[in-house]
């Protein structure tokens, strides 16, 4: 007797639209500075996570720069590690 296939639903992953590469960074001939606190919240979610590159249009060198001055900030006390209720 041949088995049943299971007929689960499957979840549809809905997947965002990816913004095309246009790393202000690069286009400017500047780097990501731990002490420029508004520039950084700008590639931040509201939940103080560091958004993706696919999500800011960041190159991959400049995305890696950003996490980096993210994790200064928040060592030295500029940025929050979780958002605030």
């Amino acid at each position: 007797m041949a088995k049943k296939k299971d007929l689960k639903k499957r979840r549809r992953i809905i997947k965002e639209e990816a913004v095309p590469v246009n790393c202000p960074f690069c286009k400017s001939k500047t780097v990501p500075d731990y002490k420029d606190v508004g520039t950084l919240e700008k590639y931040m979610s509201d939940r103080a996570k560091v958004l993706g590159k696919a999500r800011t249009g960041i190159c991959a060198k400049h995305q890696r720069r950003i996490s980096i001055a993210v994790k200064r900030a928040r060592h030295l006390g500029l940025l929050p590690y979780t958002p605030q209720i």
